[in-house]
């Protein structure tokens, strides 16, 4: 099964970034592992920037503009961040080893900083929203 993980963390930051993807590889594992390499070459800051900047070029170019969510996106960002402080992964692989609650929990994560679904506000969609609850 053809996944994000047969490719290395370059060929995977290259395809995304020039627009030539596999979308059906476009995972939310896929979301997770982009924001990891970005934070890790970037820092968390220009990271949001530029993967906020690179998906919704990548959702334009596919046609589904209305997919992309500003605040989700850099919300995942920052969640992923957090538990890169806490890492002792050296491979994206062994970090959502580490910490499973990314992959299989995420939703969870994210209530727990705002008490309002930022999944399907149009408000979120737009512009990036503060957490109400719990900063990150």
């Amino acid at each position: 099964m053809k996944t994000n993980i047969n490719l290395n963390d370059s060929e995977f930051e290259k395809q995304f970034k020039n627009g030539n993807f596999d979308p059906s590889l476009f995972s939310h594992e896929a979301h997770l592992r982009l924001a990891w390499i970005h934070i890790h070459k970037y820092g968390v800051d220009a990271a949001c920037k530029r993967i906020s900047n690179q998906i919704l070029t990548y959702v334009v170019q596919l046609g589904a503009a209305d997919k992309f969510n500003k605040t989700l996106t850099i919300a995942a960002v920052k969640t992923v961040n957090h538990f890169v402080l806490k890492s002792k992964s050296n491979s994206f692989e062994d970090f959502i080893t580490e910490f499973p609650r990314l992959k299989y929990n995420f939703k969870d994560l994210l209530d727990s900083h705002y008490g309002f679904d930022i999944f399907n506000s149009e408000k979120a969609k737009a512009q990036y929203i503060a957490p109400d609850l719990l900063p990150f």
